[in-house]
C-alpha cells in the first residue's frame, strides 16, 4: 500500500491498536503508539495523535488515561468484559453437544473479543477434560432447520437413532422418518432436545437433537390445538428429570436440613414447605413419575426421602427391590 494511502488510515490503525491491545489494566504510552504506527509505515507526531484521540472521543469512544510514568492511553470496550467472556468460554468448553474441534474454534472467536492481555487470562480457566463430547456438528444445522419449520408453521421430518449394545447407531421407527409438529427447542442437561407433538399419540414426544438425521422442513402444515398453545416448558423443566417424560403426580419429600439446596436447585424456590422441629422439612412438589425421579431420590443417600403419597412410595419401594435383583 502506498505511503500516502496508509497515512489516511492512521485513525483506523490507532482505533484498532487501542481496541486490541489495551484494557482497564493495560495501556499504551505515546511513545509506544508512535512506534507501533511506524511499524505499519505510518509517520505521526504527538500533536497529531492527541488530535486523533480527541476525534475518537467525539465519535463516542471512551478513551482514558492511566496515570503512570509515562502516561498510558486505554480504550474501554463497549462489548463484553473479561468476566463475561470467561463465562462464555467456559460454557462453550463444557457443552457436551459440541465437538472438541468446534468448541476450540468458538473459544478462539470468544477470545478474539478480548484484548491481547485478557486473552492470556482466558487461557487455562475452566477445563472439562474427560467429558464426553459430541462426535458430530449436526446439531447446529438441525436446530436451524427446526426453527425454520417453527417459523413457517410446518411439520418436521427426520430419522432418529439410538445406540445398541455394540455401540452402533440404529435407526428407530422401523427406518421410517418421523413427521411431527415441532413445538420448542430446549437445552437441558448439556444437550438440545426437540419437543414435538405427535398426532398419532395425541401427546408430546421428545427427541435429542444431536441424534436426529436428515432433518427437513415438511410440506404438511403443523398441527395446532389447545394443548400445544398452552404448553408450559417451565412446568415441565421443574417436573421432569433428565428430560424423561412420565405421569404428572404430587410427591411429598422429607428433606434433611443440609439438603434443602438440592431441592431448590431441582424445583426452584416456589415450594410448599412444612418445617419440622428437628430442622428438617416436608416439601410438596409436582414431578413426572419415572425411574430417573426415583434414582434422584435414592442418589441423595437418605438426605431426601420419599414419604408420600402412599401409592408413589409403594412404587418407589418396588423399583428399589427390582433394582437390587439386578445387582
Amino acid at each position: 500500500m502506498a505511503a500516502n494511502s496508509k497515512q489516511k488510515l492512521k485513525l483506523l490503525y490507532l482505533y484498532k491498536m487501542l481496541d486490541e491491545q489495551t484494557d482497564a489494566e493495560h495501556g499504551l504510552s505515546m511513545a509506544q503508539i508512535l512506534e507501533k504506527l511506524e511499524e505499519e509505515g505510518i509517520s505521526a507526531e504527538r500533536k497529531g495523535i492527541y488530535r486523533d484521540l480527541g476525534i475518537l472521543r467525539e465519535f463516542g469512544c471512551t478513551v482514558n488515561t492511566i496515570q503512570r510514568m509515562p502516561v498510558e492511553y486505554t480504550m474501554e470496550k463497549s462489548g463484553l468484559d473479561l468476566a463475561e467472556l470467561t463465562l462464555l468460554s467456559d460454557a462453550v468448553q463444557s457443552s457436551r453437544f459440541l465437538t472438541k474441534q468446534t468448541a476450540d474454534r468458538l473459544s478462539k472467536k470468544v477470545a478474539a473479543l478480548a484484548s491481547v492481555h485478557e486473552r492470556e487470562a482466558l487461557c487455562g480457566r475452566v477445563h472439562v477434560d474427560g467429558r464426553v463430547k459430541s462426535q458430530s456438528d449436526s446439531v447446529f444445522y438441525n436446530v436451524d432447520t427446526i426453527h425454520a419449520a417453527i417459523r413457517e408453521k410446518k411439520k418436521i421430518s427426520f430419522l432418529y437413532y439410538k445406540y445398541d449394545t455394540n455401540v452402533q447407531p440404529v435407526i428407530q421407527h422401523g427406518g421410517k422418518p418421523y413427521d411431527l409438529t415441532p413445538v420448542q427447542v430446549v437445552f437441558a442437561d448439556g444437550f438440545y432436545y426437540l419437543i414435538t407433538w405427535s398426532d398419532k399419540h395425541e401427546d408430546f414426544v421428545r427427541f435429542r437433537v444431536d441424534r436426529m438425521r436428515l432433518v427437513q422442513v415438511g410440506a404438511e402444515a403443523a398441527t395446532r390445538n389447545q394443548r400445544i398453545a398452552n404448553y408450559n416448558l417451565e412446568d415441565f423443566a421443574y417436573q421432569a428429570f433428565g428430560m424423561y417424560d412420565g405421569e404428572v403426580t404430587k410427591a411429598k419429600l422429607l428433606v434433611a436440613p443440609d439438603a434443602m439446596d438440592v431441592v431448590v436447585d431441582r424445583f426452584g424456590t416456589d415450594l410448599r414447605v412444612k418445617r419440622i422441629t428437628d430442622g428438617s422439612a416436608e416439601v410438596a412438589v409436582t414431578v413426572r413419575k419415572s425411574a430417573q425421579f426415583f434414582g434422584w431420590v435414592a442418589g441423595t443417600n437418605g438426605a431426601i426421602s420419599l414419604i408420600g403419597p402412599k401409592a408413589l412410595v409403594k412404587e418407589y419401594k418396588s423399583w428399589l427391590k427390582q433394582l437390587l435383583k439386578k445387582v
